[in-house]
């Protein structure tokens, strides 16, 4: 685990110290949030992406932070379904819907906590709270668009 979580702070170090450090916040706090379970990394070309998954089913994940060049988000990846009282998600797609999180602390608000717990509640396959953390790289693009604001 110890060289994936290496090469996962190489992928943020890309970022400007502002974005870095807030990945780095907002992923300390999922991971004290979610519980342990399968870290999928995909450097892809537009974004930088932790899924949350509950096993090795990349199509079972149900979260992931998704970094861009000016900020962070909270992806909900069966949230099209999600009942959203508070109006907080973003996205017309048919299956992920998203929050920006200027900070970390985004995440203890009670309207937001109460959607992460709904979204782990109606996932297609659920956390093991006894599970054990595993960080994994999926995949890294060789072409990337620049991760800093240009």
């Amino acid at each position: 685990m110890k060289a994936a979580e290496a090469e996962l702070d190489e992928f943020i170090d890309k970022y400007t110290p502002e974005v870095a450090t807030l990945a780095r916040e907002i992923l300390a706090k999922m991971r004290q949030i979610v519980p342990p379970c399968r870290e999928l990394v995909y450097d892809n070309y537009n974004f930088l992406v932790v899924g949350f998954c509950p096993d090795e089913r990349p199509s079972n994940a149900v979260f992931s932070i998704a970094l861009a060049p000016r900020h962070v988000s909270l992806c909900f990846l069966q949230g099209a379904g999600l009942s959203d009282p508070h109006g907080l998600l973003r996205g017309s797609g048919n299956v992920v819907r998203n929050i920006r999180l200027p900070s970390a602390q985004e995440l203890d608000r009670p309207e937001v906590r109460d959607l992460m717990e709904l979204a782990m509640a109606s996932a297609k396959k659920r956390f093991d709270p006894d599970g054990k953390r595993q960080l994994v790289i999926q995949s890294v693009s060789p072409k990337q668009r620049p991760r800093r604001p240009g």
